[in-house]
């Protein structure tokens, strides 16, 4: 047998199918002779690895595993794109346009949820893939782009090109991947957007590859091409899959059309939408329509209207939060909301449940705020039979039966009891949480695991873990590794600053900026326990709801016992003014942050460089030093250009800290 020949062979047998099955949706050979196939040629290759090569069907298994995503710079930005939400918007849009260029046409697609990625191929090959990131710079994902089977690693086009699109798991794989998940006892994902966000951003490509990712390509970018639709369709000649609800319009009338017929199915389509792209077809006008500091001026996203339903509301529930606050629930008629089945619906408070009388088995429209949080809007009294009934408000906490009181000026109750049960988990999940002591790898799952098997039972004993190291080993989904890695990222949080500590401590009213101000104004955390109301009141951004707080809090016995427990464990309690010890690049800079950064938030980026020495401004002058840019990064970035200040990217800014590449 000709060794070369029949891998050969079988390379373009397996290409040829994965592009019926999973481009053209139109399979021509089972999937038994399918994996029979592969496994001829993982053989065959694994015997005359000289004969392997990029394209070969048999790289996209996965198998490499990373130790991080290097950073890629994107040869042009990945713009985002500006919303509108109606059809007057949609024809303003258009207006704008017309005041600039003439003759152009259209081409809109659905707005497919998922993540956006940049495809590189070479000499016909795919070479490397990347995310968006801050629109500069993104990461390496090549490893895990490859195992996508809808992508291909070989292309009849031998010039450099570039191609974008969206990574997504379609609605079937996604139910299937969460009942794998229910029965494996892990934690479900969310949403289809966050299975494919985590997936892609997985460390073993292996992972990637069982979690059958999809893409759609929406861009192309080769000094040949000149309309975009001729562009996605010349793509999907070579091989990419292309959306097949694509559309070429010659008028704004034939978008809008699109729209509303899209509008009817979207909830029937294989995978999730979050809208509508609209483009202008002609690439020599992108220049002359232009660019915002955010957006290209030539394409649009068509967002649809919150979608409302009408349902019966059952019950009505309590749950507490970690400052002991009451929530009341609506307990729902199931009903489908974008796509999802909605059971619950937040009602924020007694007032606002009063003030639109709002009663149980009532008839209720119910919206998802911003398209996430589930909440009833109103009633629909015209449905009203006399069976309804009126809401009562509890006057004992749900979980511990401690009274519950409401404050003068506030709408919400809360529980008063400090040993209640539901505030000591809701608080000791706020403590671990990013935002305040950063304890990486103790999430919520974790912590409720170990609160209900009486492991823990206050912040304290988050710091007495490895004193139970063993029992931590024995618990089912930990494993000794992972144990080691919490227990070495508790101890290592015990040197956070004494802001986190403030800030984790759950005071009520007190948040991350005024944990800051507090810190730096008392140094530790004994002066502060020792500030009067007075000594509070005078500090700017303390007012007295913060100081009342926090004098209440520090004379509650049982606070106090938590925190000598606490100073007994080694937490440090005092604030470590970085700048009093060594000068740095940010010392006595000015520095002004714009944009959405991709591995910072921005309280976190503010904080590096106050502690570096430098000042947070909220605007642009003469007498800034640096603009520090993500995503997005509006007009502070256009002012910066126009004065001649020092611009940052993510990439240089973590090079300036020393936080790596």
């Amino acid at each position: 047998m000709d060794v070369k020949k029949r891998i050969d062979e079988l390379k373009s047998l397996l290409n040829h199918y994965n592009h019926e099955y999973y481009v053209m949706d139109n399979p021509s050979v089972s999937d038994s002779e399918y994996d029979q196939l592969m496994n001829e040629l993982i053989q065959l290759e694994e015997e005359h690895p000289e004969y392997k090569t990029p394209d070969s069907p048999t790289q996209r298994v996965g198998g490499e595993v990373s130790s991080k995503f290097e950073k890629v710079e994107h040869e042009r930005p990945m713009l985002s794109l500006g919303n509108v939400y109606s059809e007057d918007e949609i024809r303003s849009f258009d207006h704008k346009i017309k005041k600039v260029v003439e003759n152009y046409t259209y081409t809109v697609e659905l707005k497919i949820d998922g993540l956006s990625v940049s495809i590189l191929y070479e000499d016909g090959y795919f070479k490397r893939a990347a995310t968006r990131g801050n629109s500069l710079i993104g990461e390496d994902i090549t490893e895990n782009v490859k195992t996508i089977k809808s992508i291909p690693l070989k292309i009849d086009f031998t010039d450099k090109l570039e191609v974008r699109g969206e990574i997504f798991i379609g609605k079937e794989v996604f139910n299937q991947l969460n009942k794998i998940r229910q029965e494996n006892g892990d934690e479900l994902f969310k949403n289809p957007r966050n299975a494919a966000a985590g997936t892609i951003r997985q460390l073993d490509s292996k992972i990637v590859h069982q979690r059958r990712l999809d893409a759609f390509i929406y861009y192309g970018f080769h000094d040949g091409f000149t309309h975009h639709y001729d562009t996605l369709m010349t793509l999907k000649s070579l091989g990419f899959k292309v959306n097949d609800k694509t559309t070429y319009c010659k008028n704004i009338d034939c978008v809008i059309d699109f729209i509303n017929q899209v509008e009817k199915i979207k909830h029937d389509l294989p995978y999730e939408i979050d809208g509508i792209v609209v483009k202008v077809n002609e690439l020599e006008y992108y220049d002359q329509i232009g660019y915002t500091s955010k957006f290209p001026k030539w394409a649009t996203a068509y967002k649809f209207p919150t979608e409302e339903k009408t349902t019966q509301l059952n019950g009505i529930e309590f749950q507490v939060g970690r400052t002991g606050v009451i929530k009341p629930v609506a307990y729902l008629e199931p009903v489908d909301i974008s796509g999802s089945s909605v059971s619950r619906a937040t009602l924020h408070n007694e007032d606002f449940i009063k003030s639109r009388d709002i009663r149980i088995n009532d008839y209720v429209v119910v919206r998802k705020a911003g398209e996430i949080i589930p909440e009833v809007v109103s009633v629909v009294m015209d449905k009203r039979s006399g069976q309804e009934k009126e809401f009562e408000m509890i006057d004992k906490c749900p979980v511990c039966h401690h009274e519950i009181v409401r404050k003068d000026g506030e709408a919400d109750y809360y529980c008063i009891n400090p040993t209640c049960d539901a505030k000591h988990l809701e608080g000791m999940i706020h403590f671990a949480s990013r935002e305040a002591y950063n304890i990486d790898g103790l999430g919520e799952a974790i912590i409720t695991d170990l609160y209900n098997d009486g492991l823990l039972s206050d912040i304290s004993d988050i710091f007495k873990l490895k004193d139970i190291k063993k029992t931590l080993v024995n618990k089912e989904r930990m494993g000794e590794k992972s144990v080691e890695n919490l227990l070495k990222a508790i101890e290592e949080s015990k040197n956070n600053n004494l802001d986190k500590l403030i800030f984790g401590l759950g005071i009520r009213h007190v948040g991350a900026k005024v944990s800051k101000t507090l810190s730096k104004y008392f140094k530790s955390l004994k002066a502060l326990m020792d500030a009067s109301k007075e000594d509070l009141s005078a500090i700017k951004d303390v007012g007295d709801a913060i100081a009342n707080s926090l004098v209440e809090y520090f004379h509650n016995e049982d606070n106090l016992a938590l925190i000598r427990d606490i100073q007994s464990l080694g937490l440090n309690t005092e604030y470590i003014d970085s700048t009093l010890n060594k000068t740095t690049v940010f010392t006595n800079k000015t520095v002004v942050l714009t944009g959405s950064l991709e591995n910072f938030t921005r309280k976190e980026a503010k904080k590096i460089i106050e502690d570096m020495g430098g000042t947070v401004s909220s605007s642009v002058s003469k007498n800034t030093d640096y603009v520090l840019a993500g995503d997005s990064p509006g007009s502070k970035y256009d002012k910066a250009k126009d004065l001649g200040i020092d611009l940052l990217n993510e990439n240089q800014f973590k090079k300036m800290i020393d936080l790596g590449e």
